[in-house]
Formats: C-alpha cells, sequence, structure tokens
C-alpha cells in the first residue's frame, strides 16, 4: 500500500519539475529542438485538420505544444513546453503548460494541444505575468473532431480554440483538472 501511494505522489512532482526544468528564451536564441517539433506538430494538425487552417488564418497568435505527457493514478499531472507563432510564422516566446488531477483515472499518455488566439484579449492574457488557466478568463472552447466539422469562420465567437491531437498511450478514467499556461521566457 505504502508503494502505491509513493507512486500516486511521486508522478506529479517528476512532471513539475520536468516542467521547471532549463528554459528556452527569445532573446538566446530560443530552443531549435523545441520549435521545429512545434512547427512539425503545427503542420501535422493543418493536414489532417482543414478547419484548423481556416482558424490559423483568423488567428492573431497560435501557441503549439508538440509534446504533452500526461500520467496518473487517482492523482495525475501533465506538463510540457511551447512555442507561440505570430500570423507571420515569427517566433513570439515560449510557454509551458501544467495541470493537476483528482479522480478515478489510471495510466500514462502524450499528446499535442494547439491554442488559436483569435483576440488581442486572450493574448494580453496569456502573455501577462499570470498566464492563461483553461476554465477561466477568455472563453477557450476545445475543438473535437465533430465540432471541427461544423464550424464556420462566422460561428467563431471564442477568443481561443484549443485541439488535442496526437494521443499516444493510454490514460483511462474521469476526474477534474485545470490547465494553466504561462511565459517563461524572462
Amino acid at each position: 500500500m505504502i508503494g502505491y501511494l509513493r507512486l500516486i505522489f511521486a508522478i506529479p512532482v517528476f512532471l513539475f519539475i520536468l516542467s521547471c526544468s532549463t528554459n528556452p528564451t527569445v532573446a538566446s536564441g530560443g530552443d531549435p529542438e523545441l520549435d521545429a517539433k512545434a512547427q512539425a506538430a503545427l503542420q501535422q494538425l493543418l493536414i489532417a485538420t482543414p478547419k484548423a487552417r481556416e482558424l490559423q488564418s483568423q488567428a492573431k497568435a497560435v501557441v503549439i505544444f508538440p509534446d504533452i505527457v500526461k500520467a496518473g493514478l487517482i492523482v495525475g499531472a501533465q506538463g510540457g513546453k511551447g512555442v507561440m507563432f505570430g500570423p507571420d510564422g515569427k517566433i513570439l516566446g515560449y510557454y509551458s503548460a501544467r495541470a493537476v488531477s483528482y479522480g478515478l483515472q489510471a495510466g500514462a499518455q502524450s499528446f499535442s494541444e494547439a491554442l488559436f488566439l483569435m483576440t488581442d484579449a486572450a493574448i494580453t492574457t496569456l502573455t501577462s505575468g499570470a498566464g492563461l488557466s483553461v476554465g477561466t478568463g477568455p472563453s477557450v472552447v476545445v475543438v473535437d473532431v465533430g465540432m471541427a466539422k461544423t464550424m464556420t469562420t462566422t460561428t467563431l465567437k471564442s477568443d481561443a480554440y484549443a485541439f488535442i491531437f496526437g494521443q499516444e498511450g493510454l490514460m483511462a478514467g474521469f476526474g477534474v483538472q485545470g490547465q494553466r499556461i504561462v511565459k517563461f521566457d524572462k
């Protein structure tokens, strides 16, 4: 029993330490490997989901997290690093996404996430020191395959749209979760 409790608490601590490791900055030249992974993940999404391409053409910025890792056993955590691209493809900053969850859950998985920022308010919220908490602040809509098929450019009314794609691994269960995205180039 004690072994299980250690595992339950070790996974979130490990992910937190991983997400706090060395952080690239735009001023120091950034992280070419992260930049390349983010570009590849964005291209994968745009090829697989035509509606994402329409969103990109209207977005003020796009934040791509190419590798978010999630693991948990009752208590879970997830973390990953991403890149914000402007409409012209220029890198505007680096961000980290972290989340904790609690509930009936077990497993581990990795996935990619794209956040299309449609308004100046969404960009301001994300670039502020407090960052963006998904679920509060500007309205963020998570787009699934079914919604992507029925979206039109005239129905776009939210501040941000999030796409989750490229899932690998197995994570089962349900629980309460909140995600926080913060800028880390200081």
